[in-house]
């Protein structure tokens, strides 16, 4: 008779558990405001939503007065606005288009001050590129990103604390957009990465510095045509993810 109360008390406690557990658990799948207050600013997002036919271009490396001013003028030509991910050495030795990059409406993102890699350097090394990165930046446009894109795409906990630290969203890519115009595959290799694989709230990478002769803009000039023909609208990175529905909140958080 003992045994059998003890097996009751346990079954009943499994029971409440269990009962509390699922409304828990509901509870965070239908109350959108909580899991996003939860996730808020530790995110990563590699896309916008994906039921708008809305995209995000990006240039990583830059600003640098060969290439970058030639990628905005073609940007103008097509009234696109676009994201760029800037190097803090760079906005140091060329600020002259950081400051165009500014004027004439597209967003500016930090990209570490050296390029490193954050998987293999200290978190102290890794908050001195970040800071001192926004502190080029600032010096020159008076303002300072609110957006991170990581060298190689790495990203570790540190990184995930520092951009929750700072308020600053860490932005990837999406997966079919990564087109390597780093390498010199071809104008029409980068061209057709892009316009074969392109999709509602993808981010685009691309690079408006190249350590090399530069072929990202010969393929922007048969990018941007196709895209705008085919009725995409081309926004900032911040632009796109701003209304992002629920389900693609979820997604990231999975991801």
């Amino acid at each position: 008779m003992k045994n059998i109360k003890i097996i009751l008390i346990l079954f009943m406690v499994i029971l409440i558990g269990y009962q509390s557990g699922t409304i828990i658990v509901n509870s965070m799948k239908t109350n959108g405001s909580l899991l996003n207050k939860i996730t808020d600013n530790t995110e990563l997002v590699w896309n916008g939503p994906r039921d708008k036919k809305v995209i995000a271009i990006t240039f990583d490396d830059g600003p640098h007065p060969r290439y970058t001013p030639k990628i905005l003028d073609l940007l103008k030509k097509y009234n696109i606005k676009a994201t760029f991910f800037v190097l803090g050495k760079h906005v140091e030795f060329y600020p002259e288009p950081l400051k165009r990059i500014k004027a004439e409406g597209h967003e500016i993102g930090n990209h570490t001050y050296s390029h490193v890699d954050v998987k293999k350097i200290p978190s102290r090394k890794i908050e001195e590129e970040f800071n001192k990165t926004q502190e080029k930046i600032y010096d020159v446009i008076k303002d300072k990103p609110r957006i991170f894109r990581p060298p190689f795409g790495s990203y570790n906990k540190c990184l995930k604390d520092l951009a929750k630290k700072h308020d600053v969203k860490i932005i990837l890519w999406s997966s079919s957009q990564d087109c390597k115009d780093w390498s010199n595959p071809g104008v029409e290799k980068i061209a057709n990465t892009v316009i074969n694989n392109v999709g509602n709230g993808d981010i685009i990478l691309l690079h408006d510095y190249v350590n090399t002769t530069s072929q990202t803009y010969e393929a922007l000039k048969i990018i941007l045509p196709v895209l705008k023909h085919r009725g995409y609208k081309f926004v900032t990175v911040s632009q796109l993810i701003k209304n992002k529905n629920h389900e693609d909140k979820i997604e990231i958080i999975e991801n």
